[in-house]
């Protein structure tokens, strides 16, 4: 039975891999045999890269063990993480191991050679404290292909004949074309249509007969009402699977919607972190990045999307896993020149909106290819700073705040929640006051649109004032896993974050949904006695008391004023001498909205 081609279920967050990359490193060059293969997991329990939080992984586990995978200030000796493994009674310990390491070795980071555990180089990338994840994914996905040696589950004679990333970029386009031959927006695909056609692309020519498809089910739905439309779209997916499948077998074909509508997410949030597609109406929509427009167009032309041929599994790791290779055909002179000119020009528009003074720029007429890339990379990264001097604009209109908080008062009807918490947190700190920079550290593409949360490592956002410093983190956990999660780490971001900007006080705004009550306990003891030798300020908000500071300043700006940051610190430290007059945690957090009010009341609104 065929089956739809999928990224990894393995690790649904990207990030994850570089921390199971990480603990991998600690057996490179040793034989990948089954001792090796259990040594890996015992390591990535050790260090809680697997199992932390896991309350599946917890059945079978003394109390004991659980409260010390539990608690991030001890440290799991491999002995114990031996125990908790052997505890878990796996029929084929060995196994666990190989699942582990197969979505590192499926994107190329991680090769068996000589029997032994190698990094690639395309891995050593990722290792780099500077890594850009959106190269290294990239990198890996124009060349991973079904079939390919590695994998014995895609084979040739099944009709398996395609490169993924590089057939959805081009059945993007394709669909694109025909709309606008037929008088119709081009707008790229639906996630909808992306779960249904995208796993199920399995051959190469079958690009244009799959966006003819796309096209055709789009006019069937058309001037339908949305019953309407449900039921036709509910008959055309059972039809099409059963074609797909060879099977009407009705539990078969449900299992392989949901299935498909799992493959389908995980695929657009990997291919998204590349920055050759975009996100568009509003979130609905997949579509080929406007910014990047020579290089998909350079890249379709160079590829059709065919799988290459390759003699054995060595042949096959070599060349995903090398960075240097293909040579990407926009990667000329005349090409980077015309990349180049085009970001000029997208920089002198948001120079001109913004009101930014225009910079000068050098003449790279006469630079060679390798110096082409470098000064394309830099406009990049001066793009994103006007982009944010865009928002940090946008942000100041009142419209826009009351569109904040409409959109976090809805935000568990966001399409991807946490990205989307990242985002508002991020504007709406943007439009309280006047800071001198408020800056988000997750990853975005050149629409400057965030691709994923914040790496691990570092704060969700980082705010700088004019007499203060911030962090900002922000989770939608609600439950015992939001203090598995953050309690440590953001008090370790806090602190790591003072001792860089010591010259001024550092706060750290926590926002969630609500606040689990070991989260608070957790806070409650840095904020009142001490983290690591010394007090903490911490303010944790849920997202409901955030959004009342926003429509305070809603009404702050209607009344003819600003809001400035020592006002807003102001709260910030009635907040925190709060926690010396309450008796626990939970009562500190309850009188947070008192505060608020109060606050609120000084401003004479």
């Amino acid at each position: 039975m065929k089956k739809p081609w999928s990224i990894t279920t393995t690790l649904r967050n990207p990030e994850r891999l570089r921390s199971f990359l990480i603990v991998l490193k600690q057996l490179e060059g040793y034989r990948w045999d089954l001792e090796s293969q259990r040594k890996y997991q015992i390591l990535l329990i050790k260090e809680r890269v697997y199992g932390y939080g896991s309350r599946q992984f917890y059945n079978g586990l003394s109390q004991a063990q659980i409260d010390l995978i539990d608690d991030q200030a001890r440290d799991i000796s491999f002995e114990q993480a031996t125990e908790i493994f052997n505890a878990k009674d796996y029929e084929s310990p060995a196994m666990r191991g190989r699942q582990s390491i197969n979505p590192l070795k499926k994107l190329g980071l991680v090769s068996i050679k000589d029997e032994k555990v190698f990094i690639t180089s395309l891995g050593e990338l990722f290792l780099k404290e500077d890594f850009d994840l959106g190269e290294i994914f990239f990198r890996s996905f124009i060349k991973w292909q079904l079939p390919n040696p590695s994998s014995s589950d895609y084979k040739l004679d099944d009709g398996y004949d395609i490169k993924p990333f590089i057939g959805v970029l081009h059945l993007i386009k394709k669909v694109n074309e025909e709309s606008t031959r037929l008088g119709e927006k081009a707008k790229g695909i639906s996630k909808e249509e992306f779960c249904l056609f995208g796993p199920t692309l399995i051959n190469h020519s079958d690009i244009e007969d799959y966006a003819n498809k796309i096209v055709e089910l789009r006019n069937t739905l058309k001037n339908k009402t949305k019953i309407e439309q449900k039921a036709i779209l509910n008959e055309y997916k059972k039809a099409f699977i059963k074609s797909f499948l060879g099977s009407a077998n009705a539990t078969d074909i449900k299992k392989f919607l949901k299935n498909l509508k799992d493959y389908g997410d995980n695929a657009i949030r990997y291919f998204r972190l590349t920055r050759y597609i975009s996100i568009r109406g509003k979130g609905f929509y997949i579509d080929l990045e406007p910014r990047r427009a020579i290089e998909i167009d350079n890249l379709l032309q160079f590829d059709n999307a065919q799988s290459k041929d390759f003699s054995n599994k060595g042949e096959y790791a070599e060349y995903i896993a090398n960075i240097s290779e293909p040579k990407l055909p926009w990667e000329t002179q005349e090409k980077l020149i015309e990349i180049v000119s085009k970001l000029l020009e997208e920089i002198r528009v948001y120079e001109t909106k913004t009101r930014t003074v225009a910079r000068e720029f050098l003449d790279y007429s006469g630079l060679g290819e390798s110096d082409l890339k470098i000064y394309a990379e830099d406009l990049r990264k001066y793009r994103r700073e006007l982009q944010d001097n865009e928002n940090h604009q946008n942000s100041q209109d009142v419209d826009k705040i009351k569109e904040y908080i409409a959109n976090l008062e809805d935000i568990f009807n966001s399409e991807d929640k946490p990205i989307a918490l990242e985002k508002l947190s991020s504007l709406g700190l943007n439009a309280l006051n006047d800071a001198l920079k408020i800056q988000p550290n997750y990853p975005v593409g050149d629409d400057n649109e965030p691709t994923f949360t914040a790496p691990a490592n570092v704060p969700d956002i980082e705010c700088f004032y004019e007499d203060h410093n911030a962090i900002c983190e922000v989770t939608m956990l609600t439950g015992r896993d939001q203090w598995y999660n953050e309690g440590q780490p953001v008090m370790r971001h806090l602190r790591d974050f003072e001792d860089k900007h010591s010259d001024k006080n550092s706060y750290c705004l926590f926002i969630a949904p609500s606040l689990h009550r070991d989260t608070l306990n957790t806070f409650w003891t840095a904020v009142k006695y001490e983290y690591e030798g010394q007090k903490q300020r911490i303010i944790p908000l849920s997202i409901n008391n955030f959004v009342e500071i926003l429509k305070i300043l809603v009404q702050i700006k209607q009344s003819g004023r600003t809001l400035k940051h020592d006002k807003l610190f102001y709260l910030y430290d009635e907040i925190l001498e709060l926690s010396g007059t309450s008796m626990n945690s939970s009562e500190w957090t309850k009188n947070i909205p008192n505060i608020i009010a109060s606050w609120q009341k000084s401003f004479n609104l």
